[in-house]
C-alpha cells in the first residue's frame, strides 16, 4: 500500500509507462513523417475528433479506476474482518476457559498468528511455510507440507483444537458454538480473499482501452500537423503518459495480492494481529509494527 505520495520516486512512475511512452514516441515520429510527405493529400482532421475520443477514454478510465478500487477496498475490508476475528478468538478463549488452560490458549493464539502470515503469503503466490514465525510446533509444520491449501489446513487444526477442548468438557455448548462461529467467519474471510485473487478482471477491456488511447494519439497527431514536431511529440508523450499512468494504477489496484507497492498490506496487517495477540497472551517479546519501505507498506 502506497503510504507516502510525496515520496514516490519518478523512476517508479516512469517504469510503469516506459514501454507505452516508447511506442507513443515511435507513433508520433511515424505520423509526423507521414503527414509531412502527404500533407496535401490528407483531409483536415478537426480537433473535435481527438477531443471526442479523449472524453470517451476519460469515461472508460474512470469506470476502470472505480471498479479496481472497489476490488482493492473489498480486500482491505476482508483483512479488517480478519483482524477483528483473530483478536476475538483469543479473547473468547480467555473468557470461556479456566486458569488451567493457558497453554492451550497460547497454542491456539500462536497458530492464529501463523495462519495470518500464511494466508497473506499464499494470496501473493509465495510459499506459506518459509516465514519462520516460531508459532507452529514441528509436528504441525510437518502435517502442512503435503497440503495444497496450507492456510485452510491451519484453520482445520484450530477447529480440531476447539473440538478437543469441548471433548474435555472445558467448553460448554454455548461457548463452543461461539468459537465455531468465529472460526467459520475466519474461513469465510479467507474464501472471499481467494475469490478476489482468482477472479480475473476482463482482459479485453484493457486491450480495447489501450487501442482507444493509441487511436486518440494518432488522430491528435494528424490534427496537429501544423505544429512543429519538436513541440508536438513531447505533447503527445505527456498526454499519453497521463492516460497510461491512470490505467496502470487501476491495473495494479484490481489485483490487491500481487506483492506490489499498491497491494493491500497483508504482511503489515498480520504483524498488527501478532502484536495484539501476543499482548493479549501477556507475552514480553512483542515485535515492532512493520515500517514502510521507502514509499509503500507491504
Amino acid at each position: 500500500m502506497i503510504v507516502n505520495t510525496r515520496g514516490i520516486p519518478f523512476r517508479y512512475m516512469f517504469n510503469k509507462v516506459k514501454r507505452e511512452v516508447a511506442i507513443v514516441t515511435v507513433i508520433g515520429l511515424i505520423f509526423n513523417v507521414f503527414t509531412y510527405f502527404l500533407n496535401d493529400r490528407l483531409p483536415d482532421m478537426p480537433l473535435g475528433v481527438p477531443a471526442f475520443l479523449g472524453t470517451a477514454i476519460s469515461v472508460l478510465l474512470s469506470f476502470k479506476m472505480s471498479q479496481s478500487y472497489e476490488r482493492w477496498w473489498e480486500a482491505r475490508k476482508i483483512w479488517g474482518a480478519i483482524v477483528n476475528d483473530s483478536r476475538s478468538l483469543v479473547v473468547q478463549l480467555q473468557s470461556y476457559l479456566g486458569a488451567g488452560y493457558q497453554t492451550a490458549i497460547r497454542e491456539i493464539g500462536h497458530r492464529q498468528i501463523a495462519w495470518c502470515y500464511a494466508l497473506g503469503d499464499a494470496l501473493r503466490g509465495l510459499n506459506p511455510l518459509t516465514r519462520d514465525t516460531g508459532c507452529l510446533r514441528p509436528e504441525e509444520m510437518a502435517a502442512l507440507v503435503h497440503r495444497n491449501n496450507k492456510p485452510l489446513a491451519i484453520m482445520q487444526q484450530q477447529a480440531l483444537a476447539v473440538k478437543g477442548l469441548a471433548d474435555q468438557e472445558a467448553l460448554n455448548v454455548f461457548c463452543r458454538v461461539q468459537l465455531d462461529q468465529t472460526i467459520v467467519r475466519l474461513i469465510d474471510s479467507m474464501g472471499k480473499a481467494e475469490r478476489i485473487n482468482s477472479t480475473v478482471f476482463p482482459v479485453t477491456y484493457r486491450l480495447f482501452l489501450h487501442g482507444a488511447i493509441y487511436l486518440f494519439l494518432i488522430t491528435l497527431s494528424i490534427a496537429l500537423q501544423d505544429v512543429r514536431p519538436i513541440f508536438e511529440i513531447p505533447l503527445l508523450v505527456l498526454i499519453s503518459a497521463l492516460f497510461f499512468l491512470v490505467e496502470k494504477t487501476a491495473y495494479n489496484l484490481q489485483d490487491p495480492f500481487r506483492n506490489r507497492p499498491s497491494d493491500t498490506p497483508v504482511t503489515a496487517i498480520a504483524r498488527t494481529i501478532e502484536i495484539n495477540i501476543r499482548e493479549l497472551l501477556g507475552e514480553q517479546d512483542i515485535p515492532e509494527p512493520l515500517k514502510p519501505k521507502a514509499f509503500f507498506l507491504l
